[in-house]
């Protein structure tokens, strides 16, 4: 392998994606070992740490200049198999959590299925749109708060996991409009 291809899959952002790809067992171990709140407040940690390194690869390959093609590919990975990991997990503790991971599956498949056409097509879509980066930040907020806190009243948690479901439906339709809108300009161009 030569040194640019090296530099590219061992730059510090994309590190940090294979680190939250490893968090992914961590977390699952941690969360299913959890036999009390403290247990799953470990749990919490381990996402916290996974979120903050999402947040601080894509500030680090910005910052100085170490955006890549590998890196475009692994960061999102990462993202996605963290999320479903996650919300799998949650929800045999909270079975609404459930839904959430159905329509984060439908979701995601819908977004992997168009971005393989529009790719095809000639297009591709550059990053996160900021309804994807919300979703996210709420996917995270609500995780952590239901590790912190489990044992909150069954209301304010019920609450918590419908705001982040109505995120995430919000997101997806979002998506769904926007490939809508290249699928139509694609045609004129045709």
């Amino acid at each position: 392998m030569n040194k640019d291809k090296l530099q590219e899959y061992f730059s510090i952002p994309n590190i940090l994606s294979y680190f939250r790809l490893a968090l992914i067992p961590v977390y699952l171990a941690v969360y299913f070992a959890a036999e009390d709140e403290r247990g799953l407040r470990w749990a919490a940690v381990v996402i916290v740490v996974s979120g903050l390194t999402d947040m601080l690869d894509g500030k680090i390959a910005r910052r100085f200049n170490m955006i890549t093609e590998w890196g475009k590919f692994i960061d999102p990975v990462a993202d996605k198999l963290t999320m479903a990991a996650v919300a799998l997990s949650l929800a045999f503790r909270f079975p609404l959590m459930g839904a959430v991971f159905g329509l984060y599956v439908v979701k995601e498949g819908f977004m992997a299925v168009m971005g393989f056409v529009m790719l095809r097509r000639g297009f591709r879509l550059d990053g996160a749109m900021w309804y994807g980066k919300v979703c996210t930040a709420v996917t995270y907020a609500v995780v952590f708060l239901l590790l912190i806190f489990p044992m909150m009243r069954e209301e304010v948690r019920v609450s918590l996991i419908c705001v982040q479901l109505g995120v995430a439906l919000f997101s997806f339709v979002m998506y769904a409009l926007l490939y809508h809108r290249i699928w139509l300009k694609s045609k004129k161009k045709a």
